[in-house]
Order: C-alpha cells, then sequence, then structure tokens
C-alpha cells in the first residue's frame, strides 16, 4: 500500500517525517532524480512529493538542476533534477583501532574530504589520553578541510565491542581497559558538538547499504574480523541494533566447548579462535624464544603471519585453517537463523586470503542446512580506509535529514 493511504491511519507528525525521509534516500540513492522518478520510487503521490521537495529546496537540503531536453524532446521544457547538496551538513568521523585512531571529514554526500591518522598503541593508553588525542585530531580535520568546528553538524565514534549508542557509552572494548566509558558525553562536552557512538562493524555496514554490496538490498550482513569479530545486521532495510541501541559482538558467539587453536588452548568463543588477536597470539605462540615472535606481536604481526604461511610454514597455515573453520560454521548458523542474500566479510584478517578464506567457505558450505543452500553469497568487502568514514556519514547524515529511527519504510530491490 502506498505510504500516501498509510498516513489516512497512522501519526501524522510520523507518517510526515517518514515521508520526508523516503524522498530524501532516493535522491541519495540516485545521485540526480526527477520528481516523476522520485514518486515512482516511493510510492508517493506528485502532490507529496512536490511539497516535500519544496520545502527540503528551501531548507537548502537539496538543490534543482536543469537538464537540456534530448533530440527527441527538442519542444519540451528542461527537465529539473533534484541532488543533495554537499554543502548543507558537515560530518566528523573518528574510529578507533588498537594501533591508531583515524579520523575524517565528509560533507553532505558523504564524500571525504580530509582525513588524519595517528599511529598510537590504544590499548596501552588510558581513555583520558586518547579521547585527548582525538579531540586533537578532529580539530586537525577540521582545519584541513578549510572549515571550524562551529561548522560541524555531528561527530561519530566508531568502536570495537559492546556499544550503547542510545548513551553513548562503550560497556566493553578490548582496547580500553576501563568499561562503562561515556566517550559521546566527554567528547561532546570537548568539541561542542552533538555526538554518538556505535560500534565500528556497524558503520561498516551503512557504508555497504549506501554505496557498497549492500545498495540494492534489504537484508544482509558484515561480519567484520578484526580485534574483535563484530556483526552488522540489516533487516527490512534497517540496521538491526538490540536493547538501547546495543550492537551484538559476535566474538561472544561458543562455537565449540572446548575449543583450540594451534598447539595453545583457547576458549570456545569464536572471538578465542579466530579474531587477530587470537591468531596473532597463536602463531607468536609457536615462535617463542624466536626473532619471529617479536614481528607476530609487532603492528604488522598479520602481514608477517600470511608471509610465514605462504613460506611454508604448516604450523601457521593450521592456525589459520581452524580460525577460518570456526568463522564458517558460525557463519552458517547466521545463515541458517536469517538466510540473507548476502554475507559480506570485512576486517584486516581477510588479508590472509584463502588461508582463511577457503577452510571459511568450504565450512559454510558443510554446515549450511541443504533446504537453503546457495540462497546466500558470501563476499568480501573490498579494503578501503575511507569505507568506515562514509558509513560514519551514512549515520549521522540520516538522523539529519530526518529519518524517524526504525521506522524508514519499505526498502526495496531496484
Amino acid at each position: 500500500m502506498p505510504a500516501d493511504g498509510a498516513a489516512k491511519t497512522a501519526d501524522p507528525e510520523l507518517m510526515r517525517a517518514i515521508n520526508r525521509f523516503l524522498v530524501m534516500d532516493a535522491i541519495r540513492r540516485s545521485g540526480s532524480i526527477s520528481r516523476v522518478e522520485i514518486s515512482e520510487q516511493t510510492e508517493l503521490s506528485p502532490t507529496t512529493v512536490s511539497a516535500i521537495t519544496a520545502a527540503l529546496l528551501e531548507d537548502g537540503l537539496i538543490v534543482p538542476r536543469q537538464v537540456a531536453p534530448t533530440p527527441d524532446q527538442v519542444r519540451g521544457r528542461p527537465r529539473i533534477m533534484l541532488e543533495l547538496n554537499p554543502a548543507a551538513a558537515s560530518v566528523c568521523g573518528a574510529k578507533l583501532s588498537p594501533n591508531k585512531i583515524t579520523i575524517a571529514v565528509t560533507n553532505f554526500q558523504a564524500d571525504v574530504l580530509s582525513t588524519v591518522s595517528i599511529p598510537i598503541r590504544v590499548d596501552r593508553q588510558p581513555a583520558s589520553v586518547i579521547l585527548d588525542l582525538v579531540e586533537d585530531g578532529v580539530r586537525s580535520c577540521i582545519e584541513a578541510a578549510g572549515l571550524l568546528v562551529e561548522n560541524i553538524n555531528s561527530l561519530c565514534l566508531g568502536v570495537p565491542g559492546i556499544v550503547e549508542r542510545a548513551s553513548g557509552i562503550c560497556r566493553y572494548s578490548p582496547i580500553f581497559s576501563e568499561r562503562d566509558l561515556k566517550l559521546g558525553v566527554d567528547l561532546q562536552e570537548r568539541l561542542n558538538v552533538p555526538t554518538s557512538v556505535d560500534s565500528d562493524v556497524n558503520l561498516i555496514t551503512l557504508a555497504e547499504q549506501w554505496f557498497g554490496h549492500g545498495r540494492d538490498l534489504s537484508d544482509f550482513l558484515v561480519v567484520s574480523i578484526e580485534h574483535t569479530i563484530g556483526l552488522g545486521i540489516v533487516h527490512g532495510g534497517e540496521l538491526f541494533r538490540g536493547a538501547n541501541g546495543l550492537s551484538p559482538d559476535l566474538g561472544d558467539l561458543i562455537v565449540s566447548p572446548n575449543g583450540s587453536i594451534g598447539n595453545g588452548s583457547r576458549p570456545g568463543r569464536l572471538a578465542g579462535i579466530a579474531s587477530t588477536t587470537a591468531i596473532l597470539s597463536a602463531a607468536a605462540d609457536l615462535a617463542r624464544g624466536t626473532p619471529q615472535e617479536k614481528l607476530l606481536r609487532g603492528t604488522r604481526g598479520m602481514e608477517h603471519a600470511v608471509s610465514l604461511a605462504q613460506a611454508g610454514d604448516g604450523r601457521i597455515s593450521k592456525i589459520f585453517e581452524e580460525a577460518g573453520r570456526a568463522l564458517g560454521i558460525a557463519i552458517a548458523n547466521l545463515i541458517t537463523l536469517f538466510a540473507p542474500p548476502k554475507v559480506i566479510l570485512a576486517g584486516s584478517a581477510l588479508q590472509a586470503g584463502d588461508l582463511l578464506l577457503k577452510p571459511l567457505r568450504d565450512a559454510v558450505q558443510a554446515a549450511t542446512p541443504e533446504t537453503i543452500a546457495g540462497v546466500t553469497e558470501i563476499v568480501v568487502h573490498e579494503s578501503n580506509d575511507d569505507t568506515w568514514a562514509r558509513g560514519a556519514a551514512a549515520l549521522t547524515l540520516r538522523d539529519l535529514y530526518g529519518a524517524p529511527w526504525g521506522t524508514t519504510g519499505p526498502a526495496k530491490k531496484r
């Protein structure tokens, strides 16, 4: 049923917010689109689309562009196409990882304007020091983009671990020794910019939904294999969150009662077998007392582990194989639960290539029930340092242009 019809029985204010979001999302997805095409895509009436786009033009969120008529339309008037106004808002994103802090500024179209990278062992510093560095990096990145802090509409911080988005509290992250950190409140007080905090995998998931493999899908999953193993879920076109906006942590999933990796015993939880921390710890244990140990525990440990395995070190290859198999079993369980058309793999562990991916795919194939075999495609996210920043922009821009959280309306394949 068209959204216009639904508005007759639903809360009018809510429906206006939903319709506004649908129009904005159609413009964003298309890049350049006419009012007629918006009406077709959203199933909103031409009258409703005209009223919404007029308000958006007045607010400066979109801009018109005339397109000359084609040869067979010489007598027609120029078409008016609508596009997002890149100058309508500016967003800053910051991402914390074990070995660096990355910051980026984007415009209203989620184009990256500037980036700053701060190499530091985040997990060796108290949260107050990291927040000092984030604050300084944000100010520097904003300046590099030719903007002022006052020009920034929103700041989004991505953190590995369990994050409560509603309150901006990081309940747990392996890169902090402290728990229940009020990161959102602290950064907002420092910069006087509206600040949200989310799990890093959710930023990647939204980037995939807006710009990547999930662009035309209503349902898909993202599994990020890093210091933690994150899970991003898009269902019905909406990012799924738990109570209070909690982000699920796939690394807590139990995949075996007595898990093991390499020649050392590890907990049966997935993160204890297949995270980059678990893989490199097991590899370093095997190399204990040799020059290789220090390299495996260093910032380029994964790269070194891959080189050793490719050079014929069967023990390291076995570690990747067991990690891939554990991931494959976990993903097969996700496929059984959700039957998504795609599972998108992301994260630094993927630089292991087929050392990890082949046993992963084999385990998925073996463990997925025959009744849904072939339903899900497993794809690998193309590594790009800008991806998370565009996800941070996607997260905050949804709020800025009026997305009624959790009620984005029907998502359609195109």
